[in-house]
């Protein structure tokens, strides 16, 4: 009987049973007597929808980035932020999830709950730029970065990023567009991540608050997800595969809503540079050196953003 009557539901009731759901982290019993459905015909219809979304959607509003979308990015970065040259800011967010059957310690993280992870770059409008979901919890950041396909694009040099070219109101040297991250990831030739924070001089610090207030935009993103669907919000007890098919469509969801009426809300206000010729794949010298010629830059007349290194 509950087979017969799930081939009846609307497209329309699909979808806003799914949206509640996303939306309120209602459980299957409480959407049962909303929309007078069988619970195990919502729970096909969650799943169903999710991926159906996921489908049509991400191609259009989280494709993979070209040379002119990274550009896009850098533009915004630049204007909100006051870092050229940064091209998306990356991190990891926890989903918690109910423990799965049979998996052990796998899904149990340092936070001391069971979680999937949500890998994702962020653009400087709370949009997501490429996302990889589905990472135990027990594993590190940098580890889910490496083994993803962002990570081994931006190890590999297979992203499709700008060349190098010297920094806004200077003649050179090249500097590399650039992702920032925090300090759990390896640095490479297009990611960069602060200083260690003991024994830092001003030039670090002022570094290092110039790339936090770039970073902290994927944390934003990360905010806004959660604070938008509340089914993030507590553990989601349902099987792994449909977790996955969920945070999917949760990701997607709002890139397409920023797509068609954009809100931005901007962050308040708060030269002499090393020639580096190539910048290797790891945290190298090289790469090390050209995170000190952005240090350089941000402390130069060029690049200064007055009031945060106004003693420098």
């Amino acid at each position: 009987m509950d087979t017969s009557f799930r081939r009846c539901v609307s497209p329309t009731e699909r979808l806003m049973v799914t949206i509640r759901f996303l939306a309120t982290g209602d459980s299957y019993t409480s959407l049962h007597y909303n929309f007078r459905l069988g619970i195990s015909t919502i729970s096909t219809i969650v799943k169903e929808t999710c991926k159906v979304l996921w489908d049509e959607l991400h191609d259009e509003f989280i494709p993979t980035p070209n040379r002119q979308r990274w550009l896009q990015i850098e533009e915004k970065y630049r204007e909100v932020c006051q870092f050229p040259h940064c091209v998306g800011a990356v991190d990891g967010k926890h989903i918690r999830i109910i423990k799965p059957p049979g998996t052990g310690s796998e899904f149990f993280n340092y936070k001391k709950y069971f979680s999937i992870v949500l890998m994702a770059i962020a653009d400087a409008e709370y949009r997501f730029v490429a996302v990889d979901i589905g990472a135990y919890g027990r594993t590190n950041d940098s580890m889910i970065f490496k083994n993803s396909f962002m990570g081994r694009s931006v190890y590999n040099r297979s992203f499709d990023f700008p060349p190098p070219e010297p920094m806004p109101g200077t003649n050179g040297p090249p500097l590399p567009y650039v992702l920032v991250g925090d300090e759990a990831f390896q640095m490479a030739g297009n990611l960069i991540k602060p200083y260690a924070s003991r024994g830092l001089d001003a030039k670090k610090q002022n570094f290092n608050y110039r790339l936090t207030r770039a970073r902290r935009m994927v944390e934003c993103t990360f905010g806004i997800l959660v604070s938008k669907w509340r089914v993030f919000a507590k553990p989601i007890q349902l099987k792994i595969e449909t977790v996955d098919e969920v945070v999917k469509c949760g990701v997607v969801l709002p890139n397409f809503l920023r797509t068609k009426e954009p809100t931005i809300e901007r962050m308040p206000e708060d030269s002499d540079l090393t020639s580096i010729l190539s910048f290797g794949p790891r945290g190298s010298v090289a790469v090390s050196a050209m995170r000190d010629a952005f240090a350089d830059y941000f402390c130069s007349d060029a690049g200064r953003f007055q009031w945060p290194d106004r003693n420098l």
